[in-house]
């Protein structure tokens, strides 16, 4: 019995980034429910930081954390975990609960922020991020409101990041579904047509559909190494069709590195990190931009049939683990290279 808990627990990658149940928010929007302020230049507001102990610095088997001897920053905003259960239902997510941040932790900043600590130093602000049924409510008053109140943390997270810890330092911007949400106006606020621009080594932009026009001047990325552009994807299992036509939403195949239909086997998948952490997976599955998205077989390793679903939105990241890894580096390379 044992082993079949484990082998379940181990294959269900749906539980890397998303929440298992959710309690829609009690009510319109209300002051009165808005969680207490973060104050940035406490750590313990921090997700993750390159000089704290954190999950961000885990690393899968064979792989080294590298943020002590790295030139770069990566600043990383994380997924929905938000769903108003332990209690909670107001609109956004508070930042003094312990068990919740601990599930930060050993999700989302194990899983997908480890992938930049080969790279960079890794910062990644707690956020009183909107409730997942935010994506889906017609309360428009109050959804609005909710991704506001979460994009001013963000907003003052990275502008404490630029006083205090930047220093001229060059920046990746990585984030993945909600996350992504807010780094897209990060990236017009702060980037795009802005003096900062210079410091930007590339944008991985996941999980959320990213405009191809979406910035005035920072460009989608258009091969492995160009640096300053954006890359973004959604993985769904291959055959899926788009819900709706969205004929000027960027896609990037995260196994060839450009914005093409050609097909990508997985023979070129460096590796997913799925279930255990420390296990990377070679060859787990392939990818080909259909459209608005990015098809992928259903990932290849042991147990992989217990995976039912269609959206492997849980996996943008995981699945393309190493080859997203990798990228950053070479990038980064290029980047440090051309400015020198």
């Amino acid at each position: 019995m044992n082993k079949v808990i484990k082998l379940f627990g181990a294959f269900l990658f749906a539980a890397l980034v998303l929440p298992s149940c959710s309690v829609s928010p009690k009510g319109a929007y209300s002051s009165s429910t808005i969680p207490l302020a973060p104050d940035y230049s406490r750590d313990e507001y921090w997700a993750a930081l390159p000089w704290k102990a954190d999950a961000a610095d885990r690393c899968p088997d064979g792989l080294t954390d590298r943020q002590a001897e790295s030139a770069v920053d990566v600043f990383f905003l994380y997924p929905t975990r938000y769903v108003g259960d332990k209690g909670q239902n107001g609109w956004n997510a508070p930042l003094q609960d312990a068990a919740f941040n601990k599930e930060i932790q050993e999700s989302t900043i194990q899983f997908q922020a480890s992938i930049f600590n080969g790279v960079g130093r890794v910062f990644s602000p707690y956020y009183r991020q909107a409730h997942l049924q935010a994506y889906f409510s017609k309360d428009t008053a109050s959804v609005r409101q909710a991704f506001e109140l979460a994009y001013s943390d963000v907003r003052a997270a990275f502008q404490y990041y630029l006083a205090h810890y930047n220093q001229g330092r060059p920046i990746v911007i990585a984030s993945h579904s909600q996350g992504t949400t807010h780094a897209i106006r990060l990236l017009k606020e702060f980037f795009d047509g802005q003096p900062l621009q210079e410091q930007l080594v590339a944008a991985y932009l996941v999980g959320i559909p990213v405009q191809k026009d979406a910035f005035q001047s920072i460009h989608p990325c258009q091969d492995s190494l160009d640096i300053g552009c954006v890359c973004s994807w959604r993985t769904f299992r291959r055959g899926t069709p788009p819900r709706r036509p969205e004929p000027d939403v960027l896609v990037t195949n995260p196994l060839l590195w450009n914005t093409s239909t050609a097909y990508a086997g997985r023979e070129l998948n460096r590796g997913a990190v799925l279930r255990p952490f420390e296990k990377i997976i070679p060859n787990a599955t392939d990818a080909q931009i259909a459209g608005p998205i990015l098809w992928a077989k259903k990932p290849k390793f042991p147990g992989s049939f217990l995976i039912l679903r269609k959206n492997y939105h849980a996996g943008d990241l995981n699945l393309y683990y190493i080859n997203v890894r990798e990228n950053v580096q070479e990038r980064v390379r290029k980047y440090l290279a051309t400015k020198q």
